[in-house]
């Protein structure tokens, strides 16, 4: 508003003149007085490309041809202002005595270039061009070298503005441009109406200021705002200042009609699921601190039925702004905006696979941040988690989300969840689960409806691409499960194996099992387990294989043992292959391993009893030499000495009764 002002002032100061020589100046003279004395208060040339006329009725004025009125030095868009004609209608009784009291002013078709530098210069700053030694000129730095005046009326139809700002690198226009602006004491307030096409988009917005005096210095005035995008609407109530820039009030928004909103900034609307999308807005009490700080309370945003509330404040940062939040909500509902989403396989038994669109990570880097949020329940595709602690950092493009407390399917999770934007796109994480029930988990997020039951699990992981189908292609990591009481659903593996019949597998048929534990190693997207081991009331198993997640395919084989008798001996083996999509994976009889283990079970049955023989043969031969060795030396034996023993015993003997001997002789 202030930039328009500031020309509406140049236009005024054209009109002061031209109406002052009104009678008795050629109209040619006029111009060029009115042109050099605008020059003076401008800094800038005035170029009247036709004549200046006096009117009487209705009101005493002046009316002229096309007008125009050069641009900064530095710039290089062309005229700062133009326009095919303005009439100006004066109070005769107030120029007389030397004030600008303007009944009305109207200007055709103009065009208006506002033009920031790189280096922050503004080319509507006309502060530079004051006349010091004007005692009817405010302060430098007040009111930018314009007398006091009023308005009445100001109107502006079909004009075009365009805005370049050299610094942010933005170039916007508006066209079919509508104005009204009123103004009646120059110390009091002022009223502002505008609309027109921004980008195609129609856009409004009304301003009233409490004293525009004051306001056009810069120092802090009563501001009252209202926006409208469509059925878009936002509006603040407080006070303001441009010098420095600060502000403070009441913000409300309702942002239901998004689309045109991002119409207007040029930008195409995010995909908002239409129960969110309605009602999107918020409020909060806001201070914009003259450092540049930017500080919310009492901040409530809506989007559908969800309702978040808290504090948040926006710093100024050495490379990037840094925002601190503390947020919460009772029931966040954000089912349609993406999750983990299982997918069902296509009729050529092949699973369809992750999303393979390209993910955006760009918004990490434009922000740092530490963000804490609650919620009593928060409802994703495929997900709910309730409660909610958790806290976000980012850093650098840099996102660790710290699972304070998350409770998912009555069972908690605890750890860290990492995205890294800094160079590409990765994912990892450290994270454990307790309690967490199996059916509703591997059911909501892969589609996977054959375990029930509860458990502790732990993983480490890290995926590195740019879609959710790369990541789970590279996925690498570890981990370990424990699982309690539970059931294996779509197959009865004790029946399976007493009638070696596969229609023991389907709906309505389970396994009961006591435990289940193994632990597993992650590679290029491929899960291998080889410990796994399931403990049932009348079945045992064990298994090994891999779960290929970037295919999301199975090849698994597990052993079951049925039949087993009390002393855990015997029982009925039949390895059981489950091979194929995750979703609808196939399960069959491993005839040929078990053709192979029943020939591995015999050879050793068959090496067991040739070497039980061999023992055998060796213990009759071993005894049959001791026996003729024990006869020729004529020994002894006592009960259960061996033969070695007896002839030690023998020649210990003989040798004591010779040295007898020798002593005797």
């Amino acid at each position: 508003m202030r930039l328009l002002i500031r020309l509406i002032g140049v236009v005024l100061s054209l009109a002061v003149l031209a109406l002052a020589a009104l009678f008795v100046i050629p109209t040619d003279r006029l111009a060029n007085l009115a042109a050099q004395q605008l020059e003076g208060v401008t800094g800038r040339s005035v170029v009247f490309a036709g004549d200046v006329r006096p009117t009487i009725y209705p009101s005493i004025g002046v009316r002229t041809g096309p007008v125009s009125l050069s641009n900064a030095p530095w710039s290089e868009a062309g005229p700062m202002f133009r326009a095919e004609a303005l009439d100006v209608a004066l109070d005769l009784g107030a120029a007389l005595r030397g004030e600008v009291v303007i009944r009305r002013i109207s200007a055709q078709d103009p065009v208006i270039v506002l033009e920031r530098a790189q280096d922050g210069r503004a080319n509507w700053d006309f502060t530079a061009a004051a006349d010091p030694t004007d005692t009817q000129a405010p302060e430098a730095g007040g009111t930018g070298g314009l007398r006091p005046f009023s308005i009445d009326e100001a109107v502006i139809t079909n004009a075009a503005v365009r805005f370049i700002d050299r610094q942010g690198g933005q170039d916007l226009g508006l066209a079919g441009l509508d104005l009204t602006f009123s103004l009646p004491d120059f110390e009091g307030p002022a009223e502002l109406a505008l609309s027109g096409d921004l980008n195609g988009q129609r856009v409004a917005l009304e301003a009233r200021v409490a004293q525009f005096a004051a306001a056009l210095a810069g120092q802090v005035a009563d501001l009252k705002l209202k926006a409208e995008a469509g059925a878009a609407r936002a509006r603040f109530d407080g006070r303001a200042g441009t010098a420095p820039l600060a502000a403070e009030g009441r913000m409300e928004a309702d942002l239901g009609d998004l689309r045109a909103v991002f119409a207007a900034l040029g930008l195409d609307a995010p995909a908002i699921p239409a129960p969110m999308a309605d009602g999107l807005g918020g409020s909060a009490q806001v201070t914009f601190a003259p450092e540049g700080s930017l500080h919310l309370r009492d901040l409530t945003l809506r989007a559908g039925p969800n309702r978040v509330t808290g504090a948040a404040d926006l710093r100024p940062g050495e490379a990037r702004p840094r925002l601190v939040a503390d947020l919460s909500a009772g029931t966040l509902d954000l089912t349609g905006l993406g999750g983990p989403g299982a997918g069902a396989a296509g009729s050529d038994g092949v699973a369809p696979g992750w999303p393979t669109q390209t993910i955006d990570a760009s918004a990490l880097g434009l922000v740092d941040a530490e963000v804490t949020l609650a919620a009593d329940r928060l409802s994703l595709d495929g997900l709910t988690l309730a409660p909610l602690r958790l806290g976000l950092t980012v850093d650098r493009s840099r996102a660790v989300f710290d699972l304070r407390q998350i409770g998912l399917y009555d069972g908690r999770i605890s750890g860290e969840f990492v995205i890294n934007a800094r160079s590409g796109l990765s994912t990892g994480g450290d994270l454990r689960a307790e309690g967490i029930g199996l059916l509703p988990l591997l059911r909501d997020t892969a589609g996977f409806e054959r375990l029930a039951g509860s458990g502790t699990a732990s993983v480490r992981f890290l995926a590195v691409g740019a879609s959710i189908d790369a990541m789970m292609r590279s996925l690498s990591g570890e981990g370990r499960i424990d699982l309690g009481q539970g059931e294996i659903i779509g197959f009865d593996l004790a029946g399976m194996l007493r009638n070696l019949d596969m229609g023991y597998m389907g709906e309505g048929n389970r396994t009961i099992y006591r435990s289940i534990s193994g632990s597993f190693t992650i590679a290029d997207g491929v899960l291998r387990n080889d410990d796994l081991q399931m403990q049932a009331s009348r079945v045992t198993a064990s298994g090994r294989g891999t779960v290929d997640i970037g295919r999301r395919m199975l090849d698994y084989r597990v052993v079951p043992v049925a039949l087993v008798d009390g002393a855990g001996e015997g029982g009925l083996r039949v390895p059981l292959l489950i091979r194929g999509p995750w979703d609808v994976p196939s399960f069959s009889l491993d005839l040929e391993g078990l053709a192979q283990e029943r020939l591995r079970e015999e050879r050793e049955r068959l090496e067991e009893r040739a070497r039980a023989e061999a023992r055998e043969a060796e213990a009759r031969a071993r005894e049959r030499a001791e026996q003729e060795l024990s006869d020729r030396l004529r020994l002894e034996r006592q009960e259960g000495e061996r033969l070695e023993d007896a002839a030690r015993r023998r020649l210990e003997q003989e040798a004591g009764d010779r040295l007898r001997r020798l002593l005797r002789d």
